[in-house]
C-alpha cells in the first residue's frame, strides 16, 4: 500500500523529521542545506537579482515534465531574463493530506536533477501540511548574481533591434491542456532551464537589450509589455513564427492562437540589429535553441506602442495583450 501524507507529517515532530530526511534532504543534498539552519548564509555579489513564484499546475505530472521540474525552470528562467547568473533557490512545499509520498519523491528528485542542469543549489525550504485531497503547491524564491555592467530591461529596446524567439510557441500550454482534457497526442512540455543558452549569449558581446521568458499570456502579451515599457513599435512577421505542426493543429481544433499560448522553456530577446545573426547562431547551437528564429524588429518610437503582425497573406494585424484568463493555468 502506498504511503500517503497525513497531518502528522506537518506536526514538526518525528514524522516530519523522517519526511524531511528521507526525501528533501536526500535529494537536495548540498553543504549549505545540510546545515539545516533557520536561514542559509551564502557568498554574495555586488548586484543581485531576486525573484519568487508559486506553482499550482494540475496535473502534477504531465507530458515532458512535472510541477517539480517546472518550479525550478520557471524560477531560474526568470533570473536569467534580468541578465543575472542564477545561483540559489529556496523551495516551500504545501502538501495536502492524502498526497502519495512516492509521487512526492519523484517530484523532488526531478527538481534536483533540473537544478543540477541549471547550475543552481536549493539551499533552504519549508514544508507545511494542510487538509485537502492529495494536491501540492510549491513556492520558490531565486537569487542570481548580476555581472558588472549588465543592464537588461524591457525598457531598453532600441530602434533597429531584432526580435529573436528561441523556439516553438505553445508547447507547454498544449501539453497541459491536452493532459487535462484527456486528448491523446505527441505534444510534450518545453519546460527547460535556459542557463546554457542565455549564459553563452551574455558572454558573446552581443548587445542584448531585453529578455523575457514566454509564459502566461504568451508572446503577444510579452511583446506588448516590451513596446509599452520602451515606447516603441514592434513589427513581427507571421511566417517567421516557429510553431510545430502538432501544436498548430491542436490550437486550430480548440480555437487557440499560438501567439497567446504559454511556454516554459522559451525566451524572446531584443538584440542590436547588427548582432542579430551572431546571436541567433549562438542560440541555435545551444540546447533548447535549435528552432530559434528572428521574428521581427523594433521600428522606432511610437506613442501607441503597438505590436503589429504582418500576416502571411500581406495584411497587418494589431496584436494586443491577452484579454481575460488564459486556460489552463500552466504553472
Amino acid at each position: 500500500m502506498n504511503e500517503k501524507i497525513t497531518m502528522a507529517h506537518g506536526s514538526g515532530g518525528l514524522t516530519t523529521g523522517k519526511l524531511i530526511g528521507d526525501i528533501f534532504a536526500r535529494y537536495f543534498n548540498n553543504e549549505i542545506l545540510n546545515r539545516m539552519e533557520d536561514s542559509a548564509v551564502v557568498p554574495g555579489s555586488a548586484r543581485i537579482a531576486v525573484t519568487t513564484d508559486s506553482f499550482v499546475v494540475k496535473p502534477l505530472e504531465f507530458p515532458g515534465g512535472n510541477i517539480g521540474s517546472l518550479a525550478v525552470c520557471g524560477t531560474v528562467n526568470d533570473l536569467l531574463m534580468s541578465g543575472s547568473v542564477p545561483k540559489y533557490l529556496t523551495a516551500g512545499f504545501i502538501l495536502e493530506e492524502g498526497l502519495d509520498i512516492a509521487l512526492l519523491e519523484r517530484l523532488v528528485s526531478s527538481m534536483q536533477k533540473t537544478a543540477e542542469e541549471a547550475g543552481v543549489k536549493i539551499i533552504t525550504g519549508d514544508t507545511k501540511v494542510v487538509e485537502g485531497s492529495g494536491g501540492l503547491i510549491i513556492n520558490t524564491a531565486g537569487v542570481g548574481f548580476v555581472p558588472e555592467g549588465v543592464q537588461v530591461s524591457p525598457a531598453g529596446l532600441c530602434e533597429g533591434d531584432s526580435i529573436i524567439l528561441t523556439g516553438n510557441l505553445g508547447d507547454h500550454h498544449a501539453a497541459i491542456l491536452g493532459s487535462r482534457m484527456g486528448i491523446e497526442n505527441d505534444i510534450v512540455s518545453d519546460a527547460a532551464p535556459l542557463t546554457e543558452m542565455i549564459g553563452a549569449l551574455m558572454k558573446s558581446g552581443c548587445r542584448v537589450h531585453a529578455m523575457r521568458d514566454v509564459t502566461r499570456g504568451g508572446l503577444g502579451t510579452v511583446l506588448n509589455e516590451f513596446a509599452g515599457a520602451s515606447g516603441v513599435r514592434i513589427e513581427l512577421e507571421e511566417d517567421k513564427l516557429p510553431v510545430s505542426a502538432a501544436v498548430r493543429s491542436f490550437a486550430g481544433i480548440l480555437g487557440l492562437d499560438p501567439i497567446y499560448m504559454g511556454n516554459e522553456g522559451k525566451a524572446v530577446i531584443s538584440v542590436g540589429g547588427e548582432d542579430a545573426q551572431e546571436a541567433l547562431h549562438i542560440i541555435q547551437k545551444c540546447r533548447y535553441g535549435e528552432r530559434a528564429a528572428v521574428i521581427g524588429r523594433v521600428c522606432g518610437k511610437d506613442e501607441a506602442a503597438e505590436v503589429i503582425l504582418k500576416t502571411a497573406i500581406g495584411g497587418r494585424r494589431i496584436i494586443k495583450q491577452m484579454y481575460g484568463e488564459g486556460l489552463p493555468r500552466i504553472c
